[in-house]
């Protein structure tokens, strides 16, 4: 709003358009690599973890490890997902394994089996204690030289 007797000044100025460049092989590879999830997920508070295509965990979160009840996270890394460390569990009152039908469908394989992103719920019993736990999972897939080789997922506790 101007009031009688002031008039405001603007100045606009305009620069070159950013353009980025492009990088080379050896710098694609470290911003996408493997070995750069790995390191930060097992740096990271979040609960989260990056499994390889045949379920072998990678990296995994020391509040991943906690809230899935799979031990010391230095621990879990090299042990097989399924039928290792971890005990998926359906959603039935009598809270039975997982069929094998219905586990293909859990987001961190779902990532890398659709090359998608996944996201639902996953139903788990840790090894400690007897309670079970539901968690929400997104998943999303990894890429070397363009093929899928592992999923990064995170994971938040479902609390009710």
């Amino acid at each position: 709003m101007m009031r009688e007797g002031r008039v405001a000044h603007v100045e606009l100025s305009l620069s070159g358009a950013f353009v980025p460049q492009a990088r080379t092989p050896a710098e694609a590879e470290f911003v996408a690599g493997i070995e750069r999830w790995t390191t930060t997920v097992a740096m990271a508070p979040e609960p989260c973890l990056v499994i390889d295509a045949t379920t072998r965990i990678l990296a995994v979160s020391a509040s991943c490890s906690e809230l899935l009840g799979l031990g010391k996270a230095a621990e879990a890394v090299g042990q097989p997902l399924l039928g290792g460390v971890l005990r998926l569990i359906d959603f039935t009152a009598g809270a039975g394994e997982l069929a094998e039908l219905e586990v293909e469908k859990i987001p961190p394989l779902l990532a890398i089996r659709s090359e998608r992103l996944a996201r639902g719920l996953m139903r788990v019993q840790p090894e400690t204690g007897d309670q079970h736990l539901t968690v929400d999972a997104i998943a999303t897939p990894l890429t070397r030289d363009e093929q899928v080789v592992a999923s990064l997922t995170f994971f938040s506790a479902i609390r009710y």
